[in-house]
């Protein structure tokens, strides 16, 4: 168990440990609700809201203040824990992640959808997350994109939908312009970042330059 602020080095906990539960620092009635965890009586669904990295080294330097190589979004090596991960009592199967159109342009909104199952023998709370990659430079590798926390009794199926807006398929240059570029973008659905095998994904055009 750990009672921490930030994202700390526990690779030894890790390679020994079963689970480990990340309790930040709770309140009076913390250690009841640990208890709830610990004795089954409850079933977890909390997310990293950080990235857990193996090593300092995996970072570049502390006086560095570009973004390459930092947080979730830009970091390219194997992360201990990856931002979004968490684990639970049971388990969520994805499928059919549907988009409202393959193509976009800059005025445009798409709708996504994409069915979970929980296929455990308990009820429990899944985080449904969507991200974006467009694969190409100026972006990020993936970014969170929405998220919708949904309950599931044993073998329930539930189809979750999202709405990502025109300003989401745009980045930021240099200069400070929001620019919207023609290109193609992946949307990836599923219960964490890096879990792209257990995950849905599809992708969708961008079809004109908007500066």
């Amino acid at each position: 168990m750990l009672l921490n602020g930030s994202a700390v080095a526990i690779n030894w906990a890790h390679e020994h440990l079963p689970a480990i539960v990340e309790a930040w620092y709770p309140g009076e009635e913390g250690g009841t609700a640990l208890a709830d965890v610990l004795f089954g009586d409850y079933n977890p669904a909390g997310r990293l809201p950080v990235t857990f990295y193996k090593s300092a080294s995996d970072l570049p330097p502390f006086e560095d203040y570009h973004m390459q190589g930092r947080t979730y979004r830009y970091f390219t090596g194997e992360p201990l824990y990856p931002f979004g991960h968490g684990l639970s009592y049971t388990r969520f199967v994805y499928s059919q992640l549907e988009l409202s159109s393959l193509e976009l342009s800059a005025a445009d909104s798409l709708g996504v959808s994409v069915t979970v199952t929980n296929t455990g023998e308990r009820a429990g709370d899944e985080v449904v997350q969507i991200y974006l990659s467009a694969g190409r430079e100026g972006y990020p590798l993936c970014q969170l994109a929405a998220f919708q926390r949904i309950h599931l009794a044993p073998g329930q199926t539930q189809t979750v939908n999202f709405v990502l807006t025109p300003a989401q398929f745009t980045r930021v240059r240099d200069d400070g312009q929001r620019v919207h570029e023609a290109g193609t973008f992946t949307v990836w659905g599923g219960g964490g970042q890096r879990d792209w095998a257990d995950g849905q994904a599809a992708t969708v055009n961008i079809i004109e330059n908007v500066c």
